[in-house]
């Protein structure tokens, strides 16, 4: 698939309606969401014939972007079950196969070593201060080839820049909309 084929695609999913601050929820925009998938399929083979986990799935653009890229197995995981259901439509809309768990991350209990990789749109920690990191160390524990014991990554690398417009979503926010810097990061755990 073609990467402007894929954020076309993206850019028809439903987003949250009246999202909730306290779970920092922020939709994943297409643009943003088809070049993290894309670059992980095409510059490294991490999606295709893979298994997914889209760890604060939200709207479920991660997810839905991966299983369009040929992912074997996508599973969702998110504690808010409204946004559980807007990403089973958004889902059955393009007519990919996402499975979708409602879970608190910190309590996720995969048996065994089933996610090959994992991707994510995690909380800033404004809210909750940590909650950024502990979707990092979930993330890392639950990737397939992560040694069980050691938790530690073999190699973190920095991808590339992106940009992330917030929209004005909350009534703290004093601006229509702001452009913010994020970095595309790659985790390769050790023993891969």
């Amino acid at each position: 698939m073609k990467l402007k084929q894929l954020e076309g695609l993206l850019g028809n999913l439903q987003q949250f309606s009246n999202p909730k601050v306290e779970l920092e929820q922020y939709p994943t925009g297409p643009h943003i969401a088809s070049r993290v998938l894309y670059t992980a399929e095409n510059s490294f083979g991490d999606v295709g014939d893979r298994v997914v986990a889209d760890f604060g799935c939200g709207c479920g653009t991660l997810g839905i972007a991966a299983a369009l890229l040929g992912a074997e197995h996508v599973v969702g995981v998110d504690v808010d079950s409204q946004s559980l259901e807007i990403a089973s439509a958004n889902a059955e809309e393009l007519e990919v196969e996402l499975n979708l768990v409602q879970c608190d991350l910190g309590n996720l209990d995969f048996r065994g070593q089933i996610v090959d990789t994992v991707v994510m749109n995690p909380p800033f920690g404004t809210r909750k201060k940590g909650v950024d990191m502990e979707f990092l160390r979930v993330a890392l524990a639950h990737v397939k080839r992560a040694a069980l014991r050691d938790f530690n990554a073999s190699s973190a690398e920095v991808l590339c820049e992106l940009r992330y417009d917030v929209p004005h979503l909350y009534k703290f926010h004093k601006k229509k909309e702001v452009d913010i810097a994020v970095d595309l990061w790659r985790f390769v755990p050790r023993g891969a």
